[in-house]
């Protein structure tokens, strides 16, 4: 099976913007609030659909129903593609939310997941933020009070943030994303979020948008404490060349590699299915006797029964490379 392109699912929500179409070339239309680009999904209605190969047209559930064990190889079996793959970009700050685990999100939706995530940061304004985790002495009846008085901010762990950085997001982790930031995301497949806090803004219709408290509260895990960027772990050094592979998050649900690469990558025949991502730079993925251009914002999908393919960068180039445990 050759790798799988998939047309991009845009969405619109009020804190989006338009770098998904000025830096990372989605089709967005006209106005300024383009927040997400799910570029691999199936969750639902949501589903991705391959662009060109001999699957043009197929949804990802078709894939995974028909060509499951060339899909997932070591791991078939599976009735869901796990993961959920996302660029956003925040024009504006997002809600304070927070995300339930997977026993928490069944007694919502018998057929929802959990939600952990990691986001990598493309592009970050000057003093952008993100916000992760509780500070060291917020429970659950300090937020409650800080609830009462609007001042859920003074709860929450600030970081800056810079072009680079990755923050992993167990379920449970109370967080919001600030203005000013694009940003690579690789979630659980689950779209189950509780609103905690929404900066006393209102929505379109000019009224307060639903704020989730009782939910957001008994998902919240108050043990969290401030979550910081993650120190990458050095997996392939610099033999010379300048490229570098590195792990940034390894987890119950899935991995994230980042590879800089100057010249070449090979990324050899697997027993599981790997996600290419380009979030710097710009390439050509070679297959057998076929190319194909990979700019920045591609996502592609490597399946389990893949042949060996090779990204030829054009100038430095960083790709990461998402998969799931054994």
């Amino acid at each position: 099976m050759p790798p799988l392109f998939f047309e991009p699912l845009l969405k619109r929500i009020r804190w989006g913007g338009t770098r998904l179409g000025s830096v990372l070339g989605k089709p967005i239309g006209d106005g300024d609030d383009w927040a997400e680009s799910w570029e691999i999904a199936d969750h639902g209605e949501d589903q991705s659909v391959v662009d060109g190969g001999p699957f043009d047209g197929w949804t990802l559930a078709r894939l995974v129903a028909e060509k499951n064990e060339e899909l997932f190889g070591a791991a078939a079996g599976r009735e869901q593609f796990p993961l959920l793959i996302k660029f956003l970009d925040a024009s504006d700050r997002l809600s304070v939310q927070v995300h339930p685990d997977d026993a928490l999100a069944k007694r919502y939706d018998p057929v929802e997941n959990g939600k952990t995530e990691a986001w990598v940061i493309l592009d970050a304004e000057p003093g952008s933020l993100l916000y992760a985790g509780l500070k060291a002495d917020v429970d659950e009846p300090a937020m409650r009070s800080a609830l009462e008085a609007g001042r859920v901010d003074e709860c929450l762990h600030t970081l800056p943030v810079a072009a680079g950085d990755c923050v992993f997001v167990p379920a449970g982790t109370v967080h919001a994303i600030g203005e000013g930031i694009l940003l690579a995301e690789v979630q659980q497949s689950s779209d189950l979020t509780f609103r905690l806090y929404d900066w006393g803004r209102v929505g379109a219709d000019g009224r307060p948008r639903a704020i989730h408290v009782e939910d957001s509260i008994r998902c919240t895990d108050f043990a969290r404490g401030p979550v910081e960027p993650v120190t990458p772990t050095r997996v392939q050094g610099d033999s010379g060349d300048g490229d570098v592979v590195e792990q940034l998050v390894e987890c119950a649900y899935f991995g994230i590699r980042r590879h800089v690469v100057t010249k070449t990558a090979e990324f050899e025949p697997s027993d599981r299915f790997r996600i290419l991502m380009t979030v710097a730079g710009a390439g050509v993925l070679r297959w057998e006797s076929e190319s194909r251009d990979v700019p920045l914002g591609t996502s592609v999908l490597l399946p389990a029964a893949a042949p060996q393919v090779t990204f030829e960068s054009q100038g430095p180039s960083t790709l990461l490379e998402a998969d799931v445990p054994s």
